[in-house]
């Protein structure tokens, strides 16, 4: 039969529900396609990073299904009882942990290594805390299963020089402790040196031909070695000026060549000089020794006689081809003996040690520690797995609420894993807050949310420490939220930190703040004008008080009087039609609200929609569409789902200041603005002479007169019109 998956609707979406270890083990066949979200990344989540990177098994810093999915089956086939997962709690039962295979049964031994490590041994729970502190101990051991040994670990101290010696020429490898060691590979690696080294060196205690000059050999070689090249192109060209006498000059320089040398400074040392001959080219010439030398050559040849000619062949001040051929043939065995050269490496230990290390017991001593180190490495294996063991059992299920499902998002006493904190500023405490990297990333997409968000930049005061949030505020109105308001925003640690407001994206926060809009941007644009008529009369102002300045001066030295201002009637005569249009149209506005009688209210009230209504209709739309996911989706998520933000969510998630239930309110304020009558007695002025103007003007136009009553009294009456007569011509009524 197929599971049976409970349901529940909440943010607009149907989300499945997570009640028993039934639920967990068949979410492999839920239908992704019902899951709240497909993935989510292992950084910038109030939740352990830990847990997150264990179960992110390619490493790509994100969880996806098919990894959580993973998760949950090896859970399942690790615990005695998948359910446990559903408590969360910090510590795991060691008899809830299989031991019906291999792996189980190395959980088990590392469980009971790591208690006893951690000073509990035999307790019949393991916590995280436990694995940390016998993970630190164990790494201290003797043996702690990385192959690896210490040369502070070794006690035989024969055994114990070898690995430093091997430490010294190899670098060592890094122990699980944090000190440098021997492996097997290392071992492997300097024997095969230390044994192609020692035999090697040996070749000269056995082949006295490669030591001609004893000690001096080496030095000898080495000036040899430094001029073959120049002595052996010398002897080339003077067989070939033999060979064709028509050679010798061309193998020489020519003197364009020295020409166009001596046109720059020289130096002994130049390029150029050393590549000319060695020395001046003859037929079946000897190389001279103690002059003409190429200048450049000079001290090279100097060190060669000294260290190798003199020895070999005797002083002469002269080297024919034959000796120089001599003296190659007695240093050159000894020349690709030191190309030959084998174990570099072990070569500063000597031979004498190499040859100790090669016949004492070092190599099966650190073998024989190296196999004891390895034999406990399953233990170790096993210490990753208890821990992530140990996290699933804590934090699997919670990951699952915002993941699967959003259970905890809309939880009223729980956040969602993504939620950092909270965030205090203009009256109101902010829930959905989410770090972010780049704010104008972040932007771009979260804009999409149809949400009014802020972005902050966070600080804590005597710390380096940095970040940036987004905020979404979903209550209220946004009349002080703007660039560089300050606020307090708390983690989820508890830490406040200083918050500023650094960039908005603006969209509609509450009908209410709809409702007002109009009228606020109505007076805002009253207030623009006024400022702008005040400063222009002002202007003009300050222009007719220079003008008539300097009108008078003129007067004054011309001695003629100033003219006087002309009367425009015209001008007058436009404002009295004008005036008298606008008292036309605003008398019969008042003049048809009035008519409505006792409908005046509902008439006021359909003022107020006809004005507030498109506002807040909108406002009403593009509320129902707050939507979660592309906050989410801009910080690396893949929601699934169109996680609404409602008004009634929109408001627990955004509250207002409220004044806490009984207390006691005073409205004396010393400081309030001071009362003046003389308002409201102006305005009482203004509906009497309203209400008289619009009365003498009905009885003016015969709109109403006095009808007697039978007790003498009289009343208002309103004229019936008499019925037209068919054959009455029409009169002509003169206007009023």
């Amino acid at each position: 039969m197929p599971h049976s998956w409970t349901f529940f609707r909440s943010g607009g979406f149907d989300q499945v529900a997570l009640r028993s270890s039934e639920d967990l083990r068949h979410l492999k066949h839920l239908d992704q396609k019902l899951w709240a979200a497909l993935s989510c990344p292992v950084k910038g989540l109030e939740f352990d990073e830990r847990t997150l990177a264990l179960i992110d098994k390619d490493g790509d810093g994100r969880v996806r299904v098919n990894e959580l999915l993973d998760a949950v089956a090896w859970a399942d086939a690790r615990l005695t009882d998948l359910g446990l997962v559903l408590a969360g709690e910090e510590s795991l039962a060691v008899a809830a942990i299989r031991d019906g295979d291999d792996e189980g049964r190395a959980l088990r031994a590392c469980v009971a290594r790591v208690l006893e490590k951690a000073g509990r041994a035999g307790a019949d729970r393991v916590s995280l805390a436990d694995i940390v502190a016998a993970a630190g101990n164990l790494t201290q051991t003797e043996f702690n299963g990385d192959g690896i040994v210490p040369a502070e670990s070794v006690a035989d101290p024969v055994v114990r020089q070898v690995a430093l010696d091997i430490i010294a020429t190899t670098g060592g490898a890094l122990d699980r402790n944090g000190q440098q060691g021997v492996s097997a590979e290392l071992l492997a690696a300097f024997w095969t040196e230390a044994e192609a080294f020692a035999a090697w060196a040996g070749r000269a205690e056995t082949e006295p031909d490669l030591f001609p000059l004893g000690d001096a050999t080496p030095a000898a070689a080495a000036a040899m070695a430094a001029v073959k090249a120049k002595v052996e192109d010398y002897f080339a060209r003077c067989r070939l000026a033999a060979y064709d006498a028509r050679a010798e000059a061309a193998l020489n320089r020519r003197e364009e060549d020295f020409l166009a040398m001596a046109a720059h400074d020289l130096t002994v040392e130049a390029d150029e000089i050393r590549a000319f001959p060695l020395a001046l080219i003859g037929a079946d010439r000897p190389l001279p020794l103690d002059s003409g030398i190429n200048p450049a050559w000079t001290d090279a040849i100097a060190a060669f006689v000294h260290a190798a000619v003199e020895p070999l062949v005797g002083a002469r001040s002269a080297l024919s081809s034959g000796e120089w051929s001599a003296i190659r043939g007695r240093l050159e065995p000894h020349r690709a003996w030191q190309g030959a050269k084998a174990g570099a490496r072990v070569e500063g230990l000597g031979l004498a040690r190499v040859r100790e290390i090669l016949a004492g017991p070092g190599r099966d001593g650190l073998t024989a520690l190296i196999e004891a180190d390895k034999a406990v490495a399953p233990e170790f294996a096993a210490l990753e797995p208890l821990e992530k063991l140990v996290r699933l059992n804590r934090d699997l299920f919670r990951l699952l609420h915002n993941f699967v499902n959003f259970a905890d998002f809309y939880s009223p006493d729980r956040l969602a894993v993504f939620q950092a904190g909270t965030l205090y500023i203009d009256s109101r405490a902010c829930e959905l807050c989410v770090r972010v990297d780049d704010a104008g990333k972040h932007a771009a997409l979260a804009g999409l949310a149809k949400t009014y968000l802020a972005y902050c930049d966070c600080t804590r005061r005597g710390s380096a420490d940095k970040m940036t949030i987004c905020v979404a505020i979903t209550n209220g109105d946004s009349d002080n939220l703007m660039v560089g308001r300050n606020g307090v925003f708390y983690d989820r640690k508890g830490q406040d930190w200083d918050a500023t407001i650094t960039k908005v994206v603006e969209s509609p926060i509450s009908v209410r703040q709809a409702f007002w809009s109009p009228y606020k941007k109505l007076i805002r644009f009253v207030e623009e004008m006024i400022a702008k008529r005040a400063s222009g009369a002002d202007d003009a102002s300050h222009a007719k008080l220079q003008g008539a300045a300097t009108t008078a001066v003129t007067a004054a030295e011309t001695g003629k009087p100033p003219p006087k201002p002309k009367f425009e009637v015209g001008t007058v005569a436009a404002l009295g039609v004008g005036i008298g249009a606008i008292g036309t149209i605003i008398g019969g506005a008042i003049t048809g609200f009035v008519n409505l009688g006792w409908w005046m209210p509902l008439g006021a009230l359909g003022i107020l929609l006809g004005i507030s209504g498109p506002s807040m209709v909108i406002a009403a739309l593009k509320l129902r569409i707050r939507n979660l996911g592309p906050i989410l989706d801009a910080n690396g998520w893949a929601v699934n789902g169109r996680v609404r933000i409602n008004i009634p969510f929109g408001a627990k998630l955004t509250e207002l200041a409220v004044l806490p239930a009984g207390s006691v309110r005073s409205l004396s304020d010393p400081y309030a603005d001071k009362r003046s009558h003389w308002k409201l007695w102006l305005v009482l002025a203004a509906i009497l002479a309203l209400a008289g103007w619009l009365g003498w003007d009905r009885i003016r136009h015969g709109q109403w007169y006095w009808d007697p009553r039978a007790d003498g009294s009289y009343r208002w009456q309103e004229p019936v019109p008499a019925a037209p007569s068919a054959t009455a011509a029409p009169v002509a009524v003169a206007p009023h």
